[in-house]
């Protein structure tokens, strides 16, 4: 598998080079040079196939031989042990839910993934390799139970104070052994412009081995694929044919791994984005501008990113053509009032609790469904548990949350974490001090 970067397509890069470096140094994000056609007799018969045989045969197809098949078929099956059902919620509306992995939310398909994939990758001898994560929620639970106790690594999570539920701060901070947690004064944006700093700052790269695993390595955004397949594979084994994906969308890269997987062959009628009240990407598609603005804390708080960063790889797949993005790709936005409203009518009409993020999925695939009516399948993303959400669901709704045990077991373990200002020079002071 060869790469090239979104800002120089003449780069090349082999996956081990692009999964370490995370980011190419002149600032894009890397991309397959050819993005492989799955077999027709496949799909046409991917209903028959298990979740670890799509997986398998998926990264395969762009992997390559990269990671030989024996070691690579290991790594999926132990990566994803766990179900990504499609529950009908009536004849035409269903929700893909992806929190029935060990951190709840849909993030534990990258993190389990990129850890094993690392750990393999990774020699005997070679200096630690130092894992930098932002994350605005989700982001950092997963990538924190993913990496624990992998040899060989150590993980620095950044996360915005005050922004992130109690369930998502207990599965940051409670873990020790080779995961820190930084506590920043500021926004996941914040947050992110940091990390990315850091991979651009030469002196630091000579004294650590950085990599990242946020969203943004092609390590996280393929097996992020696997659950589009397998969604699709459920459908087809219940007669269905047609589906429109409606994906919660914060930095995008939840919805650009289920385009990825529409240019690998996997039958797609449309894809729809829903969004809280930062709406770079809708403004875009609306306008043609692209104007990002700093982010807003909302109930959503994992979406809360001003300036997506999968949106290049997004429009890089499309040719940065802004017709074939509308052709192809729908938006809609809504606030917090909205967001509330569509968590009391799932509850109300289908006794379904969801999270904030998921309820924005559903009204924006029901937005979708009255605006182009047709005979599909409209399935909306359940993105994360909503017992990770107490204070952002109304009280007689999150009465009704029935807790995985692991989510009990967080409660009451000492925090730890340290603060952190907004201030590149006091990050890269505590990393160089703390190496």
């Amino acid at each position: 598998m060869k790469l090239y970067s979104t800002n120089n397509k003449d780069l090349r890069v082999s996956f081990k080079e692009a999964v370490f470096n995370s980011l190419p140094q002149d600032r894009g994000l890397y991309m397959p040079e050819v993005i492989p056609s799955l077999d027709p007799l496949f799909i046409k018969n991917i209903h028959q196939y298990s979740l670890q045989e799509i997986a398998f045969t998926v990264a395969s197809a762009l992997i390559g031989d990269d990671i030989p098949a024996v070691d690579l078929k290991k790594i999926v099956e132990d990566a994803i042990n766990f179900d990504a059902p499609v529950k009908f919620l009536d004849p035409e509306t269903a929700v893909l839910e992806l929190f029935h992995g060990p951190s709840y939310a849909f993030k534990d398909f990258g993190a389990r993934f990129m850890s094993r994939v690392m750990g393999y990758f990774s020699k005997q001898g070679d200096k630690l390799l130092d894992v930098l994560v932002a994350t605005s929620g989700d982001t950092g639970g997963a990538v924190a139970l993913g990496f624990l106790g992998v040899e060989g690594t150590r993980v620095t999570i950044l996360y915005p104070k005050g922004k992130v539920s109690k369930v998502q701060e207990e599965q940051l901070t409670t873990n020790g052994q080779n995961i820190r947690a930084l506590e920043v004064e500021g926004t996941f944006d914040d947050c992110q412009a940091l990390v990315k700093q850091a991979f651009n700052d030469t002196e630091l790269n000579r004294e650590l081995r950085l990599t990242s695993a946020n969203s943004i390595n092609i390590a996280r955004l393929i097996p992020q694929t696997f659950y589009y397949f397998w969604a699709y594979a459920q459908l087809k084994a219940q007669g269905v044919d047609e589906v429109v994906f409606t994906v919660p969308s914060g930095n995008f890269g939840n919805i650009g791994a289920g385009l990825l997987a529409y240019k690998m062959g996997l039958p797609v009628k449309h894809f729809v984005a829903g969004t809280n009240v930062n709406d770079t990407v809708p403004r875009f598609l609306a306008s043609g501008a692209y104007d990002p603005k700093p982010s807003v804390q909302t109930l959503a708080n994992a979406m809360d990113v001003g300036n997506p960063s999968n949106w290049v790889r997004i429009q890089d797949l499309f040719d940065n053509d802004l017709d074939k993005l509308r052709n192809m790709i729908s938006s809609y936005t809504y606030n917090d009032e909205q967001t509330k409203a569509g968590m009391r009518e799932l509850f109300e009409k289908y006794r379904y609790v969801a999270c904030p993020h998921t309820a924005i999925a559903y009204l924006a695939s029901q937005a979708y469904k009255e605006e182009y009516p047709g005979q599909y399948a409209s399935v909306f993303l359940s993105t994360a548990h909503p017992c990770k959400f107490p204070d952002g669901i109304d009280a007689d709704i999150f009465e009704h949350v029935v807790y995985p045990e692991g989510a009990k077991e967080l409660a009451g373990k000492p925090k730890l974490a340290e603060p952190l200002q907004v201030d590149y020079e006091m990050f890269k002071d505590y990393l160089l001090k703390n190496k």
